[in-house]
């Protein structure tokens, strides 16, 4: 497999101008069930194999789940903040950073937990909101662009499945 593969296993992000409301539907399926097939996969990891790069100089087993758990109830954050206030300036964050702090350490299921949870409320506020609250925008202040949560929605579909094509290729790694 080569870098290019083993960095984005299911392609980069193609973010489309406009989504369907059922394109829209498909995006929060994807989110919904994140959790499961992810739990098929890893329930049956070993330490060695959550302490697995995906590739060299990538992150291990246990960093991805971690950081998707980071990064997921960053995003839940960002919607709510862009639901109830005007275009609302979000907080970024150092991923790479957060992917080296003492709690990573820890036991990947612990954010795995965490994760499942987050996605039945996430899921639930998706699932809630109006065709104009997708149309609403916050703005991210490194890139300095406005983000629509339709967007929005469709990446975290796609973040979700491109880290467990990563935890996929551990598992391949060591079987």
């Amino acid at each position: 497999m080569n870098e290019e593969a083993l960095k984005y296993p299911i392609g980069k992000f193609a973010p489309q101008d406009s989504y369907s409301k059922d394109e829209l539907s498909h995006s929060i399926e994807r989110i919904s069930t994140l959790p499961y097939r992810m739990e098929s996969l890893i329930r049956a990891f070993t330490a060695k194999q959550f302490d697995t790069p995906y590739r060299e100089a990538g992150w291990t087993g246990r960093q991805v789940l971690h950081h998707i758990a980071d990064s997921h109830m960053n995003a839940y954050i960002r919607f709510k903040w862009t639901l109830t206030e005007n275009t609302p300036t979000i907080k970024a964050y150092n991923e790479k950073l957060w992917a080296e702090t003492p709690d990573v350490k820890q036991d990947p299921l612990i954010s795995f937990e965490l994760l499942k949870a987050l996605h039945v409320k996430w899921v639930s506020l998706l699932k809630g909101m109006t065709h104009d609250d997708f149309k609403k925008e916050y703005l991210h202040p490194e890139t300095k662009k406005n983000n629509r949560l339709d967007r929005v929605t469709a990446m975290y579909a796609w973040h979700g499945d491109h880290h467990l094509g990563h935890l996929k290729i551990i598992a391949d790694k060591l079987n």
